[in-house]
């Protein structure tokens, strides 16, 4: 009986080995892979960044188990492309570029994982953008199947703070700049990576565009000119500091014809493939520093920010530290505009998309918007604030409460509106007097809780509120995709003061308003069903 089973186990041993070698024999591929692209376009990079991981299914739809001789880039170990096949990244002599014997079972895929760093230097020496493309091929000879590669790699103007070897720790020390970030006075300054930019370096065109690393800082006393049409890539934790004395210009255009946006000027991050084109807080602000002065801003799209412009200070001056004109700000991960005590001229600007606030004033100032559209439609998680916030103090770092007995802020022509039933917040401290006006403007404020019952929201006080139309819809066209253009049953249409439209004779588009304006940055339109 004992010997029975012996032999009995060995048979069915013998039975099953068989079936494992039947179930994983392979047979070379023979040129009958399918793929779920043809192409892999790997969108566009800037030169030396790195791109975002892209992939490629392969499949196997036979009953066969295959065995793939060589999964390999078209132009070998110079390809400026990389793979990784279904995690592994290949040889050390050719990581990335070259693989050998890939098993596909019968009816099942595998993935390729594909990135691309590429030097256009090495490309062309005189075009500032270059397709480059290659291939990858799977077996060879008759049987050889491939998938094309493609990228627009584009050239740029690198800004970047300098790298210094400490000799007695060997380790490298990032350049800094030294500020006092809260902006209180106190003697406690932070480091930010960055540098000054130099005195060549001072007009920003539009021949290539600028990717800053760091904080590039305005020096003392000196200018920086942008150009109509350029083009500033921030990357994470990157933005612009305009110091004591100093000015920035931003001489973006508009343009009758069909290239109008190539004039306007582009604040951005650095990533340029479609699925970061609306992500907020990919980099810092744009920061004019106390003592700034003469700041000017026209025809400027600045999007994807932490605070997309940062003021603070300088509310004394007789002329306003920043006057912005025809410009947009959206996406911003806090605040769209956050000022400190400080002055604004806004006439023509959009601000859209703000993790708090699209406006917000706090520590007093003096600001006048005039035919602006500030609204807020965040839709990535919970905001605290309303589109506007206005208050006359602030706490400092040690937990001070400092006063600021001037706030000014009148709103003419305007449209502030959002996805919160509360879009206005006005704070007083103590016994302050708070100047603030909003003449002709479009509201929310459903206070359905009664919990703004106080004098500051006495809409019928025309000492702060005149000809104000409440909660009624000013139907935009798309608000959660930014655009703020009104339709033709917007509560908005012909609502405008033309004292206000004599000021701002042309919307954003150009359109002229000085007959029956609407309120807001647009003048409405007909839209298509």
């Amino acid at each position: 009986m004992k010997r029975f089973l012996l032999i009995f186990t060995y048979l069915m041993a013998i039975i099953i080995c068989s079936s494992c070698d039947n179930d994983f024999d392979f047979e070379i591929s023979s040129g009958n892979l399918s793929f779920s692209k043809d192409t892999v376009y790997l969108d566009t990079v800037f030169t030396n960044i790195g791109s975002s991981t892209y992939n490629l299914k392969v499949y196997n739809n036979s009953n066969d188990n295959i065995l793939i001789p060589n999964i390999n880039l078209g132009n070998g170990e110079n390809s400026y492309y990389r793979l990784n096949v279904d995690g592994i990244y290949g040889s050390d002599s050719s990581a990335g570029k070259y693989f050998e014997n890939i098993e596909l079972l019968a009816n099942d895929s595998l993935y390729i994982f594909i990135e691309t760093t590429v030097d256009i230097e090495d490309l062309s020496d005189q075009s500032t953008q270059f397709l480059y493309t290659d291939h990858i091929q799977f077996n060879s000879g008759e049987n050889q199947q491939k998938v094309d590669l493609v990228t627009l790699v584009k050239d740029a103007v690198f800004v970047y703070p300098q790298r210094y070897l400490d000799n007695q720790t060997n380790e490298y020390i990032i350049e800094t700049l030294s500020f006092d970030i809260d902006g209180d006075g106190a003697n406690d300054e932070t480091d930010i990576e960055g540098r000054f930019l130099n005195i060549d370096e001072l007009n920003f065109t539009s021949e290539r565009p600028y990717v800053i690393y760091g904080y590039a800082a305005v020096p003392e006393n000196e200018l920086l000119t942008i150009n109509p049409g350029s083009r500033i890539h921030f990357h994470a934790n990157s933005g612009l500091i305009v110091t004591n004395g100093a000015s920035i210009k931003i001489n973006g255009e508009f343009s009758l014809d069909q290239e109008a946006l190539e004039n306007e000027v582009i604040f951005e991050g650095d990533r340029l493939e479609p699925i970061f084109e609306d992500v907020p807080g990919q980099w810092g602000t744009i920061w004019l520093f106390d003592g700034s002065v003469n700041n000017e801003i026209n025809y400027t799209t600045i999007k994807n920010s932490s605070i997309g412009l940062y003021l603070s200070g300088d509310f004394q001056e007789n002329q306003e530290k920043l006057l912005i004109k025809n410009s947009k700000i959206y996406n911003s991960s806090n605040f769209g505009i956050l000022a400190k005590g400080s002055s604004i001229k806004a006439e023509n600007i959009v601000i859209n998309n703000s993790g708090q606030s699209s406006f917000a004033a706090t520590y007093g100032g003096k600001y006048n918007f005039t035919h602006s559209t500030i609204t807020n439609y965040w839709n990535s998680g919970f905001r605290q604030f309303p589109a506007i916030l206005l208050n006359n103090y602030l706490i400092d770092s040690e937990g001070n409460t400092l006063n600021n007995d001037v706030l000014e802020a009148y709103f003419n022509n305007c449209i502030i509106y959002g996805s919160q039933n509360i879009e206005l917040l006005v704070e007083q401290l103590d016994d302050s007097t708070l100047d603030y006006k909003f003449s002709n403007c479009l509201l929310k404020f459903s206070d359905i809780n009664n919990s703004f019952n106080t004098a500051i929201y006495d809409f019928g006080n025309q000492e702060h509120f005149e000809n104000l139309i409440l909660n009624e819809d000013p139907y935009f066209l798309d608000p959660y995709e930014n655009n703020m253009i009104i339709g033709v049953n917007s509560a908005a249409i012909n609502q405008g003061n033309q004292v206000y439209s004599a000021i701002v004779p042309f919307d954003l588009l150009n359109v002229d308003r000085t007959n029956n304006p609407d309120l807001g940055a647009y003048q409405h339109i007909i839209q298509d069903d």
